[in-house]
């Protein structure tokens, strides 16, 4: 794992989410990203590498040891998740979801 263990860096995930007011500029800056994103490849295929980097990781633990960190990191992962089902919804012409 390139010489580092997952405690050589602590970065506290804030797991709130807060409205942000955007702006159309914002919102289509955002969307020209995202759509960068995905062209390299579509949003059902990120969702299926997250799991594939989650489950390394978890896998990983074994060797590690202990994860206190492990709770937000999964909370993370699973807003990434949430975020490409939604815009792999949006992509077949659907609604995006409010994520809980």
């Amino acid at each position: 794992m390139h010489g580092l263990s997952h405690t050589s860096y602590i970065h506290k995930m804030n797991t709130e989410t807060h409205p942000i007011e955007c702006t159309d500029a914002m919102l289509l800056a955002y969307g020209r990203e995202v759509g960068k994103l995905l062209s390299s490849s579509s949003a059902e295929c990120w969702r299926d590498e997250l799991w594939t980097i989650f489950t390394g990781y978890i896998i990983s633990l074994k060797e590690q040891g202990p994860a206190p960190e492990l709770c937000d990191t999964y909370f993370s992962f699973k807003e990434l998740v949430a975020f490409f089902e939604n815009v792999e919804r949006v992509g077949r012409g659907g609604v995006a979801t409010a994520t809980e």
